[in-house]
């Protein structure tokens, strides 16, 4: 199936139609040129459609290795194996930077993006930012790397010592997330969603009718869709949780739920 018709079957148009031709561009370098090839790091999100669109291309899942550079990581690049490379010999190009401060500064994942983003580097060359009290480990396109090491030197009126880090010392904060039990009458997504983001039924099924809910970083407008246990539900305005946990059947034949909120 040509290109044009891979991204008409997944309904993709502007930025995501552009990000999604990109990924089948570096498939085709691999298999073509024989050599690996690289995505930008791409969202969750982003993730899931190129993961729909690849399938739909028939390429061989062996050959797709997505990657953060830690076990984990949310934002992810997709690195494309010709057939002589075995997944456990290949190097995605991430690296890791530290970017020290001092403790008082105070510095925030959104004034690190900031800062960044004010030298010029474009939000696709750079992963996760794992902010801690007194540094934050970044994982980057090592296209990047070598010129933040040299010019990245404040963030905001901090000042930052900016330096290469090993993958295997990132340093991953602990996860803040709040875990709620509860019943509910079905594993609906509208009902698991009142749930986990303590809104009414009503207002969870508004919602996902109106296109602000996805499931497993997908679009779900149904709210009688069912959700299973480890399904991750997201929710504009209201951030991320989980369906951590599905438990038996109480007396009156509500279902037990295990809900983790990410805060």
């Amino acid at each position: 199936m040509e290109k044009s018709a891979l991204l008409d079957r997944l309904r993709l148009d502007g930025d995501d139609r552009l990000t999604m031709a990109r990924v089948l561009d570096r498939a085709a370098q691999a298999q073509n040129r024989n050599i690996p090839a690289a995505t930008d790091f791409l969202s969750p999100r982003e993730q899931a459609a190129a993961s729909d669109l690849l399938r739909l291309a028939e390429f061989p899942e062996s050959s797709a290795l997505f990657t953060g550079g830690y076990e984990g990581a949310e934002r992810r690049l997709i690195l494309f194996l010709p057939d002589w490379l075995d997944p456990s010999d290949a190097e995605p190009p991430v690296r890791c930077l530290r970017a020290a401060f001092r403790p008082e500064d105070g510095l925030t994942h959104r004034d690190l993006l900031g800062s960044l983003m004010g030298l010029g580097v474009v939000r696709e060359k750079v992963g996760d930012i794992l902010v801690s009290g007194d540094s934050a480990d970044l994982l980057v396109l090592d296209s990047v790397a070598d010129f933040l090491v040299q010019n990245w030197e404040t963030a905001g009126r901090a000042k930052l010592t900016v330096s290469p880090v090993d993958l295997s010392h990132v340093h991953i904060p602990a996860a803040h997330c709040q875990d709620v039990r509860d019943t509910v009458s079905s594993l609906r997504l509208d009902a698991v969603a009142s749930t986990g983001f303590r809104l009414s039924r009503g207002r969870a099924a508004e919602l996902i009718a109106a296109g602000r809910v996805q499931v497993n970083w997908r679009d779900c407008e149904k709210p009688d869709r069912l959700v299973k246990q480890g399904d991750v539900v997201t929710a504009r305005g209201f951030g991320k949780m989980e369906l951590a946990e599905v438990g038996g059947v109480t007396r009156k034949g509500r279902i037990s739920i295990l809900v983790r909120r990410y805060l």
